[in-house]
């Protein structure tokens, strides 16, 4: 454990990689409790070299093993890993790959209908999306149906979207799992789920559809559409960069008191939900905080809830500086984390989107990211700092 100092044109702050120690003694004197939340951490692909855009596997592995020793799931080949623009046969390989890791938590995939050359009607993206939901399945993973652009584009209405999801539904016997991704993301998300059509297709399919994971960035709709869900045992993921802490510790997104008990259990793809008011998580941002998150989580399973909102404040306020606008520029922030903590030989992304974010917003990432916990050896990210 060690402090180090940096100098950064004429800018002089130090970085710190010894926040975490207390909270961990604290959690080694409770002990074990069962764990109340899960939470799958939305793991970036890694790039070889400092100018091409090669992937490079082992390390893009390991930080996928590394995620499950937290006690994460990975949610794989979604936005957070470019699937937008990766080509299908690398988002299936990374896919398999994954789903041969052995993870001890499991993963949840993205299912779209990527790898069909055009959709022309309704039907052939259903069975485009049912192709993909298929091998993620044979591959032990939890299908989660990815927003589907060809909707938008087609000018599909509320009917529309409630009979394609209904029919992917139907047509797969497993649980599923459903993305509505906010425009701050992707544009072309502005107006999807049009009218009620979410809300339907929920309450429409509750024995296969099980749950959904919400990337709004909007914590009271979280809330209502969490609750009606509880009703149907189906679960909520929040994908809220901004306010996950408030969501995963339950309740009104504003409270700060002790978490109620768990209502009941239910299982969906092998693994065991607690269904309580709370949501449980799929984030990008856990790609960065594993460390502390996975300590507050703990501290949310022995019902400590303010504790675990000291480690997650710091980490919501990271989050917030690597989700800053343009908000789809928010991986630059992960890779820039990792290649800090020495997971990766550089900080780079597909297509050169490291490029969309200047010195200070890096300056300032690196500087919560300490006050987080979340350097590991901050002479080394002292070192990498001072490069920029």
């Amino acid at each position: 454990m060690a402090v180090a100092i940096v100098e950064l044109r004429g800018e002089r702050f130090e970085l710190r990689d010894d926040v975490l120690a207390p909270f961990r003694a604290e959690l080694d004197a409770l002990g074990r409790a069962e764990r109340t939340r899960v939470v799958y951490a939305a793991a970036h692909i890694v790039l070889r070299g400092n100018d091409g855009e090669e992937i490079d596997w082992p390390a893009t592995e390991a930080l996928r093993t590394r995620l499950d020793a937290h006690g994460f799931g990975i949610a794989e080949a979604m936005d957070t890993a470019q699937r937008f623009e990766l080509a299908w046969p690398d988002t299936e390989r990374l896919l398999a790959s994954t789903a041969r890791a052995g993870l001890t938590n499991g993963f949840v995939g993205g299912a779209g209908a990527d790898h069909v050359r055009e959709i022309t009607n309704r039907t052939r993206l259903i069975d485009a999306v049912l192709e993909q939901v298929e091998r993620i399945h044979a591959a032990h993973g939890l299908p989660i149906v990815l927003p589907l652009p060809w909707l938008p584009r087609s000018g599909a209405d509320e009917a529309d979207y409630v009979e394609v999801y209904g029919a992917i539904a139907r047509g797969f016997e497993g649980p599923l799992l459903v993305h509505w991704l906010g425009p701050a993301f992707h544009p072309e998300m502005e107006h999807y789920f049009p009218g009620t059509s979410f809300e339907t297709i929920l309450r429409d399919n509750p024995e296969r559809i099980r749950g959904a994971k919400l990337s709004l960035l909007d914590a009271p709709r979280e809330v209502r559409i969490r609750r009606a869900a509880l009703a149907r045992d189906q679960i909520v993921l929040t994908g809220d960069d901004f306010s996950f802490g408030s969501l995963l510790r339950g309740g009104e997104a504003t409270e700060a008191g002790p978490v109620a008990a768990p209502l009941r259990w239910t299982e969906i793809g092998g693994r065991r939900f607690a269904l309580g008011d709370f949501s449980h998580g799929l984030l990008g941002i856990f790609d960065a905080i594993a460390a502390p998150a996975a300590l507050a989580l703990r501290f949310l399973d022995h019902g400590n809830a303010r504790r675990a909102q000291q480690l997650f404040g710091p980490c919501e306020a990271l989050s917030r500086r690597v989700f800053e606008p343009p908000t789809s520029c928010y991986k630059a922030g992960l890779a820039f984390l990792a290649w800090l903590n020495g997971w990766q030989e550089n900080p780079r992304l597909i297509g050169a989107l490291e490029r969309a974010r200047d010195l200070a917003h890096y300056t300032a990432l690196a500087r919560l990211a300490s006050a987080a916990g979340v350097l590991e050896d901050a002479p080394l990210a002292a070192e990498r700092l001072a490069t920029l």
